[in-house]
């Protein structure tokens, strides 16, 4: 079974970083995607960045493009997201997500980030 831990979310004033992290208990080489999701209050989750470990091919949302960066330790078995230059709008509950094209997909239980002055 897999296990993704996420950590680091916490208050934050406007224009303040936060940076997450996602510890997996197993190796993420070894899976085909790492994420990460958000969901506000009320509101769908959606995707806010994701690295497909072969090829380090990264995708952002366009409401965090040039202000969050996802990034891994394979060492560590631990993806980050970096986010700086924070928003009111990106409070939400952040997830990490792993997938397999074999074994399926993996969510973290969530950390909260709250942008609030």
């Amino acid at each position: 079974q897999v296990q993704l831990v996420e950590s680091g979310g916490g208050l934050v004033q406007p224009g303040g970083s936060l940076r997450l992290s996602c510890a997996a208990s197993g190796s993420i080489a070894s899976f085909n995607v790492m994420g990460w999701y958000r969901q506000a209050p009320g509101k769908q989750r959606e995707l806010v960045a994701t690295l497909a470990t072969a090829g380090d091919i990264i995708n952002y949302a366009d409401s965090v493009k040039d202000r969050f960066t996802i990034s891994r330790d394979n060492a560590k078995n631990t993806v980050y997201l970096q986010m700086n230059s924070l928003k009111t709008e990106d409070t939400a509950v952040y997830y990490c997500k792993a997938d397999s094209w074999l074994r399926g997909n993996f969510w973290g239980q969530g950390t909260q980030g709250t942008v609030s002055s």
